[in-house]
């Protein structure tokens, strides 16, 4: 199996990528997609350099890639996609050998994460549409694309990740729930910009509390991503 996880950024989606790494029968790739998405759009994101230097720039080559062998010669593989580095020239038929899930945040708290790092954040940069948009895309493959909320998976990460699991085929296993601290050999080159919260933790964190004040700028960046969360949620896996 290819699962690939469609998320924006500052979302649940490296907590995922550690969780799905535990299990004995699955490797993980990171991201595949930033060095075409930051080569072709021009963006000056934090280490945008050692980005460049880490990951492939053609876009077709990483497709090959990721339709190649599975790393570590193991039978199911993670990819952790940005929805909003899948740009044009950069393609999707990959998407038809894949289980396709689509991994979602209320774009108030994508938003205010993601200013924090990156301040001049637009709704191009949070995927909220790109998501949708790709959902589509998979629907129009005849495939049925799975939606889980990063909120129910914090309310309840056994019940939400044992529902994934039966919803994509796999087995569960426990060992979803707990990763060891620090860095990862398997993390961008980034992950001390964006991971460095997470590499504390060694499993999903609690309920989140209730939604962050923002400025009129952002609150107006959330109000157009709202409506393509919305679509999204009404689709949203349920425990049990």
């Amino acid at each position: 199996m290819r699962l690939a996880m469609w998320s924006g950024p500052r979302n649940l989606s490296t907590a995922l990528m550690y969780s799905f790494a535990q299990r004995d029968d699955f490797s993980v790739v990171d991201e595949p997609f930033y060095g075409p998405y930051l080569r072709l759009t021009g963006l000056d994101h934090p280490m945008r350099d050692e980005i460049l230097q880490s990951r492939q720039h053609d876009a077709n080559a990483v497709e090959q890639r990721l339709l190649g062998p599975i790393p570590g010669g193991k039978p199911h593989v993670y990819h952790k996609h940005m929805c909003q580095h899948m740009i044009a020239g950069v393609p999707r038929q990959f998407m038809a050998e894949c289980v396709n899930v689509f991994l979602i945040r209320h774009p108030a708290r994508v938003t205010a994460s993601f200013a924090k790092g990156y301040p001049q954040v637009t709704l191009d940069d949070i995927g909220f549409w790109q998501q949708a948009d790709l959902y589509d895309e998979a629907m129009a493959l005849g495939q049925h694309p799975i939606v889980i909320d990063s909120a129910d998976i914090r309310r309840d990460p056994e019940a939400m990740l044992r529902a994934l699991c039966h919803a994509v085929e796999l087995q569960w296993d426990p060992a979803m729930l707990n990763w060891p601290a620090g860095p990862k050999a398997y993390d961008g080159v980034w992950a001390p910009i964006w991971y460095k919260s997470l590499h504390e933790t060694t499993g999903f964190a609690g309920p989140e509390e209730k939604l962050p004040e923002l400025s009129p700028r952002l609150e107006d960046v959330t109000r157009r991503a709202l409506p393509y969360y919305d679509k999204m949620k009404a689709n949203a896996l349920k425990a049990g």
